[in-house]
């Protein structure tokens, strides 16, 4: 007989139970994304700044935002940010530096006037103040400043040598004049004021600007007499000039490569004021000054005219301070331009045929080779 084991049965399996929260999501880190820093540009729309702006558009630059007492209808078609107001009001200044790393500062006032000192030194000395302040407050990295190679590059006609970089400012000569008096503050401002761990500026000294765009005549005026002509005699000293799309190409340049605290001298050509004159002749077909007269006879010559004018409440036809400025000799080395910032100018006589171009077809209501 064959007994047979009974088995038990197994118990069904216990399931644990379902917790009554919900399983704990995995962790995740959020990665906050920070807004990208803008380059900002005093003066935007002057000469110099109006061509530094399309330079950065073109180059593909992003958050570009532009500050100018004005807003005119070519900057909104760019499409960059803009901030309309002062550089010479605080308020103004702090809502322009927001959230801004670079700054190309080109805000300025050009006039030969002895009337308008006081606003030229409130622009240039007062406004770099509350921009620096305003900068370093906000965390600003570089600032690119545009001076001029007047607070270096001038000396009396005879003197030896081609001034550069390590040359001293000759305050005896461009103390008499304002608008160099207030860029030469300018620097000292800036380099005083914007210093420090973490910061940078550059500045940039080109010389006389010509080419295409001036629609101020703030530096190409020289032209529009000439072809006017109202220069009657010929200037004893000479000039150095450059064309204002070299210099706006070199600032980004700067921005990126130029060393803190330094100075930078930019310049295509130094000419007589009679080889300038003659080139213009050649370019224009309208006969250059042959006189040429002692300096003090030119200089009190312009003022008495400039005087008469005044009272008669008229424009005068001639500037003392351009007219006295002509009989010094304003000549540079640009080679530290070259070397550190690739600075390349084009040929002169270029820069001279698109500047009578642009004066002729905008002031003179001819076409560009009448």
């Amino acid at each position: 007989m064959v007994t047979t084991k009974k088995t038990k049965k197994r118990a069904p399996r216990q399931t644990p139970a379902k917790s009554a929260t919900k399983p704990r999501a995995k962790r995740t880190t959020a990665i906050a994304r920070r807004p990208q820093p803008k380059i900002l540009v005093t003066g935007g729309t002057g000469f110099l700044g109006s061509h530094l702006v399309r330079e950065l558009v073109a180059s593909g630059a992003k958050k570009i935002r532009v500050m100018a007492t004005s807003i005119p209808a070519w900057l909104n078609e760019l499409q960059v940010e803009t901030v309309e107001g002062s550089i010479t009001k605080a308020d103004d200044v702090a809502r322009a530096v927001e959230g801004v790393a670079e700054i190309y500062h080109l805000a300025g006032r050009v006039s030969r006037e002895q009337e308008d000192a006081h606003e030229m030194y409130a622009i240039h000395v007062d406004g770099t103040r509350l921009l620096c302040d305003a900068a370093t407050t906000a965390g600003v990295r570089t600032i690119v400043m545009a001076s001029t190679s007047g607070t270096i590059a001038v000396r009396e006609k005879g003197e030896e040598g081609i001034p550069d970089e390590s040359y001293s400012p000759p305050v005896d000569i461009i103390s008499r004049w304002p608008y160099y008096t207030s860029k030469l503050y300018q620097e000292r401002t800036a380099l005083e004021r914007f210093n420090g761990a973490g910061r940078r500026l550059v500045i940039l000294n080109p010389s006389l600007l010509l080419g295409p765009g001036d629609d101020r005549l703030s530096s190409t005026k020289v032209v529009l007499d000439f072809l006017a002509r109202k220069i009657s005699a010929i200037p004893k000293g000479g000039l150095s000039f450059v064309d204002v799309r070299d210099v706006a190409t070199v600032f980004p340049i700067a921005m990126e490569k130029g060393r803190h605290g330094e100075r930078y001298l930019m310049g295509s050509a130094n000419w007589t004021f009679d080889r300038f004159f003659s080139r213009l002749e050649r370019l224009t077909n309208v006969r250059a000054p042959r006189l040429s007269l002692p300096s003090k006879l030119v200089v009190t010559g312009s003022q008495i005219i400039h005087a008469l004018y005044k009272q008669w409440d008229k424009a005068p036809p001639v500037e003392p301070g351009a007219v006295e400025m002509a009989e010094y000799l304003w000549y540079l080395d640009s080679s530290k331009a070259e070397r550190e910032l690739n600075f390349s100018p084009r040929d002169p006589g270029e820069t001279l045929l698109d500047t009578v171009k642009y004066v002729r077809e905008n002031f003179l209501g001819a076409g560009p080779l009448d």
